[in-house]
């Protein structure tokens, strides 16, 4: 092998230490990367949200299912079992739970009592049933004859009295016994007491008791109820009377009651 000169070797020196074409081009581009990722560093540090990049590829997965997954609200209290944040219904002011012995609950309770309606029945004013002696077998054969000499004897009135509650029909009677009453009054105050009590009685659609008129009738009672006389129920007493003349009256005539009161009477005149 030929030996080189000394200047052909100086030569081959000064090449060989100069670095190639592609190693400075390898040098340029890891130094770009690095001033890349020096300035990412950067913006993150300024920036609060940003979040690095260090989790694993399942913690990613875990947090990326935590977010997309609507979080869900703890389960409140089972039904009957007040929860420390609510109150049960029937629990105080004071306390969420639900003792028997707390003392609002008690005014609580007794607040809740149901209250007497305002046109509930007053059984205490009603017409009671009349004192009357026994009815002799003439007088049960003249209750025959007409509805008029039924409703004149206070026996005849009683019978049919008992006939009408087998019915469920009793307030005609007690309706119409109550006009009677108020009739026989002079008083202006206990005329308008008794007014007052038997429209709340009978009149009043509220009433359990409330007895069938026409609405010509309600209206007149109605237009005259701010002043009322002894009179005020005449029309409604007339109205009630022809419905059990023509209703209730064939009826009992036919009943059990009606025979077997007339078998008892003539089996004991027979007898004496």
């Amino acid at each position: 092998m030929p030996k080189l000169s000394q200047g052909d070797q100086e030569c081959l020196q000064k090449h060989a230490s100069r670095p190639s074409m592609w190693t400075q081009f390898l040098l340029l581009f890891r130094a770009e990367r690095y001033n890349a990722n020096i300035h990412k560093t950067t913006e993150n540090e300024g920036n609060p949200k940003a979040v690095p990049d260090s989790k694993p590829m399942g913690s990613e997965r875990m947090e990326m299912r935590k977010r997309q997954t609507p979080a869900q609200e703890a389960p409140g209290p089972a039904p009957g079992q007040p929860g420390v944040g609510s109150r049960g219904s029937n629990a105080c002011c004071f306390c969420w739970c639900c003792c028997c012995s707390c003392s609002c609950l008690t005014v609580r309770n007794q607040d809740q009592r149901p209250t007497r309606a305002s046109h509930e029945l007053r059984t205490d004013d009603l017409p009671t049933c009349e004192e009357s002696a026994s009815p002799t077998l003439e007088e049960v054969n003249a209750w025959a004859q007409s509805f008029d000499k039924l409703m004149i004897t206070p026996a005849g009135r009683n019978a049919f009295r008992e006939f009408l509650r087998t019915e469920f029909s009793e307030e005609n009677m007690l309706f119409w016994m109550a006009c009677e009453e108020l009739k026989k009054e002079a008083n202006k105050n206990i005329i308008e007491e008794k007014a007052r009590m038997i429209y709340d009685n009978y009149i009043s659609i509220l009433s359990p008791k409330e007895v069938s008129l026409d609405s010509r009738v309600r209206e007149f009672i109605n237009s005259n109820m701010a002043e009322p006389s002894q009179h005020v129920f005449d029309d409604a007493q007339l109205q009630i009377y022809t419905l059990m003349h023509r209703d209730s009256y064939p009826r009992f005539m036919n009943s059990a009651l009606y025979k077997d009161l007339l078998q008892s009477l003539s089996e004991k005149t027979v007898e004496a």
